[in-house]
């Protein structure tokens, strides 16, 4: 009972079919704490860590490990991208802070050691006190966290800190790491870092560098000793910029109007429509030929739904998706089955999105026969080698299955497969999520470098704030189905006008800012079955008024690509 694990899917870490008093309960059971389910001391762990009926699993998983009580119980969090606990998805910065917030406590009240795994580098700076770097099984740089982010050392750690996406890198390529992990089975005799680094020589490759010390309480794993170069990430060198402007079209590409995506509740024998999910409710956006539109918001608060919805991946219930001037919701499935191939959709998990029965050049070529695209299979299976290399997978591998790909290389299949359509505008819902943050300048480098060949049109749908303020034009947060702020990145981003906007912004981790304070939103997000009279943010708002409870604040203006809804203007 000392040591407790925290999975990284708790969609799968928690048995669906038992209740939250039971599944508390089941670490007492499990671990001999007591003979029988304490369904006593289960209500207790869930109101300890403070469970909420609408919190979903998140915090569910962590009633179970403070039932484990014993002062010296060690846990081990596993992190997504993101930072945080993922179920069925990536979980949003403003529950990630509250969650680390829940585990600071935790920690102070019992004395628990935790063992944080995370690609999240602005996580590991407001939570960690200590550092391990890992590379290819090997831990390669270990220090104090001051020390680490102060002076990094090791060529790998460098090399992580200038892949990390910001708005002070936009407009240039992101300096990604070359090459791949090698193969587990196969380690290299010497440096396991020595082909893919830019300060090799000849005796990493022959002989296995050691971890040992170069500093008091810092260590690498790397033959240059105290003589490597160290890396201060609040100053990295500065890159050359090359910012795109997009010339606006006489109409935009894409125009949604009033979007509104309800779903049927059914209840009773004769399953009675008695209310509806309002996923998206009310949705107005438009983007231009070129552009990437960012579309951020809490989870469930209806992002990947709007996605689907505007390419009829799923039924709207009302509105108006106009796309390259025609109008979507209104032609028939034969209509828009041609008109596909215009728009496509890059799904969140690289390893669910692709159908493991079939291979790479079946994967890509798919909708190329859908389409009718390709005169005969020679023609496709060129058209697939052509599309492998550009994505920067080798074309000998089109033969293999799906998993035989690491999430990065599933990724650029699945980038592969809407390039071969060539379409002209992309929903990339959570593309990077599942990906560390070398992989994930790999892919974010290729999205924009097809943008300027291809000139296409993105809708970005993602948690990852910085991904936002290095890939997007513009940003729209979303909140209950509704917009409540839109603007350019820069507009959102230093100037935000909605109190949800702000608390956005606020709870995102952030390298080198230890000093903001962080705004913890109370509660979660409403349910969409039954929103909130009024302002839908009212309930958790910081700075909400009587009227805000009444009515649903209108329109304010700021400029002509700023404005937000709320009461405050």
């Amino acid at each position: 009972a000392a040591i407790a694990s925290m999975a990284e899917r708790t969609g799968c870490a928690i048995l669906a079919i038992m209740h939250l008093n039971k599944r508390s309960g089941e670490g007492s059971a499990i671990y001999r704490i007591s003979a029988s389910l304490d369904f006593a001391a289960a209500a207790r762990s869930v109101l300890m860590v403070g469970m909420l009926p609408n919190d979903l699993k998140k915090r569910a998983l962590v009633s179970v490990k403070s039932n484990l009580s014993a002062p010296s119980e060690a846990i081990s969090f596993h992190f997504t991208e993101d930072g945080c606990f993922a179920w069925g998805g990536v979980v949003d910065v403003t529950v990630q802070a509250q969650i680390l917030k829940l585990m600071k406590e935790l920690q102070q009240k019992k004395g628990t050691a935790i063992l944080l795994i995370t690609h999240d580098m602005g996580v590991v700076y407001e939570t960690a006190d200590y550092v391990t770097v890992m590379y290819a099984g090997q831990a390669v740089e270990q220090a104090e966290r001051s020390q680490f982010f102060k002076h990094a050392r090791h060529p790998y750690s460098t090399k992580l800190f200038e892949s990390l996406p910001n708005a002070k890198k936009r407009g240039s390529e992101l300096s990604a790491i070359p090459g791949r992990v090698p193969d587990p089975a196969s380690y290299p005799e010497g440096c396991r870092f020595a082909d893919r680094c830019h300060l090799v020589f000849d005796k990493c490759r022959t002989e296995y560098p050691a971890l040992r010390p170069i500093d008091n309480g810092h260590s690498i794993a790397c033959h240059l000793g105290k003589d490597a170069p160290s890396i201060k990430p609040d100053k990295l060198p500065e890159v050359q910029k090359k910012e795109r402007k997009i010339q606006p079209a006489l109409t935009p590409l894409l125009s949604v109007k009033n979007l509104k995506v309800h779903f049927p509740i059914h209840k009773g024998l004769l399953q009675r429509v008695v209310g509806h999910v309002k996923a998206v409710d009310g949705l107005d956006i438009s983007i231009q030929p070129g552009e990437t539109l960012a579309l951020v918001g809490e989870s469930g608060c209806g992002k990947t739904t709007v996605g689907k919805g505007i390419i009829r991946l799923i039924d709207i219930t009302e509105g108006t998706v106009r796309f390259n001037g025609t109008d979507l919701s209104q032609i028939s499935m034969r209509q828009l089955r041609k008109l596909r191939k215009d728009f496509q959709i890059m799904f969140q998990d690289p390893y669910g999105s692709l159908n493991p029965r079939m291979m790479v050049n079946q994967i890509i070529s798919e909708g190329m026969i859908s389409q009718g695209i390709g005169k005969n299979k020679k023609e496709r299976d060129d058209t697939v080698k052509e599309l492998m290399e550009r994505v920067g997978l080798d074309p000998k591998m089109m033969s293999r299955y799906p998993h035989e790909f690491s999430g990065g290389q599933r990724q650029r299949i699945g980038i592969a497969r809407f390039l071969a359509l060539r379409p002209k505008f992309v929903v990339c819902d959570e593309v990077t999520s599942a990906l560390d943050v070398s992989v994930q300048a790999q892919i974010l480098n290729l999205l924009k470098h097809l943008q300027n060949e291809e000139n296409l049109s993105f809708l970005f749908i993602t948690h990852n704030l910085a991904v936002v303020s290095y890939i997007a034009e513009r940003t729209a947060v979303m909140y209950l189905g509704r917009i409540v702020e839109r603007g350019t990145v820069q507009e959102v981003f230093e100037t935000p006008k909605h109190p949800y906007t702000t608390a956005l912004l606020a709870a995102a981790p952030r390298i080198g800012e230890e000093g903001l304070e962080k705004i913890f939103l109370e509660g979660d997000v409403p349910s969409p079955v039954n929103p909130p009279q009024g302002c839908h943010f009212h309930p958790r708002c910081p700075k909400v008024m009587p009227k805000c409870k009444e009515n649903y604040p209108g329109q304010s203006i700021f400029s002509d690509t700023h404005s937000t809804h709320c009461f405050l203007y």
